[in-house]
């Protein structure tokens, strides 16, 4: 019978043991770059793909350019400006699978301008301290929990809570749920303010509605007086023939600023749901004259709207003559808004 010599492999360098991912991840780089190399067509493909970059980058670039003369277009692209960015990982694929060299760096350019106007938002900027938090929510009129939607926006620990949308027969609801926590209050037409402070000079601020969706009040903390204005901006549609309608939020806006600016204290703070962004310059008004304590001191970019799938922070806590030291999100109610928080510093110190 014949025998049959086993040998026996070792993995003394010779041998063709597992192959590591580090060689595997090298061996396909040099795949596509040597699919790339020697072909003189990488400067011509893509040309397309390179046009677009470059404009993307100019829409995002000169935004404020747009006209708002048709459909409000520029008001429209401010709101979502921040998504514009998907655009770019998008195209980065496009220009591999086309392996365009042109269209590769031609890419760089919106990177850069995408990380130059929302880059700081990635950051994490929150710090700690504070003589004060503050919070706002727009609870839905049509909330099937108005009583559980307070406690949840209570347990934030906010000193002050401002909501909006409410209505007349969920308001004794609010007042009930947040009696404990909340020693005074004032409803003024659709929005109210809830504080463990006292309050005075309360009274409904006229933003061109013919109806109360404003208010003002001075919160009287142990660091001394804060004004603070409560909004409720009209809502703006997107319609398939009028584009985004929002003459009556800009109007609103305008008024609202216009109050801002009259407000004789030197600590101001408005909380509400503005129905636009800090990027949207129909709320130039309000947002040249305040900071948001999302943009100063918060971590990502705190969209609010809608609950199930935030896109967008039209809802706002703005600053004047306050500092702010933290800004988060609230776990999400029974409402189609999530509730947002600050914490701000009143004292110099």
């Amino acid at each position: 019978m014949a025998q049959q010599a086993y040998m026996t492999e070792t993995d003394d360098g010779g041998g063709s043991g597992p192959e590591r991912r580090g060689d595997r991840f090298r061996r396909l780089i040099g795949r596509l770059v040597s699919g790339w190399r020697g072909d003189p067509r990488i400067w011509r493909r893509g040309l397309v793909l390179a046009a677009l970059a470059l404009l993307l980058s100019l829409v995002m670039l000169l935004h404020s350019r747009i006209p708002n003369r048709f459909g409000n277009l520029g008001s429209l692209t401010e709101t979502f400006l921040p998504w514009l960015g998907l655009f770019i990982p998008v195209l980065v694929l496009l220009a591999l699978v086309r392996r365009s060299a042109s269209a590769l760096i031609a890419l760089v350019l919106p990177a850069v301008v995408w990380l130059n106007l929302f880059g700081g938002l990635l950051s994490d900027k929150t710090g700690s301290g504070g003589d004060l938090t503050v919070a706002t929510h727009n609870v839905n009129a049509d909330n099937p929990d108005p009583s559980d939607t307070a406690r949840d926006v209570a347990a934030s620990g906010a000193d002050v809570v401002a909501l909006e949308e409410l209505t007349a027969s969920a308001v004794p609801v609010y007042e009930k749920a947040l009696a404990a926590t909340y020693k005074y209050h004032s409803v003024q037409g659709t929005v109210g303010l809830w504080s463990k402070y006292p309050l005075s000079g309360v009274e409904p601020v006229d933003i061109k509605l013919g109806w109360t969706r404003a208010m003002r009040a001075t919160a009287t903390t142990p660091e001394g007086e804060v004004a603070f204005y409560v909004a409720h901006l009209p809502s703006v549609r997107v319609k398939l023939q009028a584009g985004f309608t929002a003459r009556q939020r800009d109007k609103s806006a305008d008024a609202l600023g216009e109050a801002i600016a009259d407000e004789p204290l030197s600590r101001v703070i408005l909380l509400g749901d503005l129905n636009g962004t800090m990027n949207d310059r129909s709320l130039n008004a309000v947002t040249s004259q305040m900071r948001s304590t999302q943009g100063a001191a918060g971590d990502g970019f705190g969209f609010s709207w809608p609950a199930s799938f935030p896109m967008a922070r039209i809802d706002q806590i703005l600053v004047r003559g306050v500092e702010p030291v933290t800004s988060w999100t609230l776990p999400r109610t029974a409402s189609d808004h999530l509730p947002i928080a600050a914490r701000v510093r009143l004292t110099d110190s």
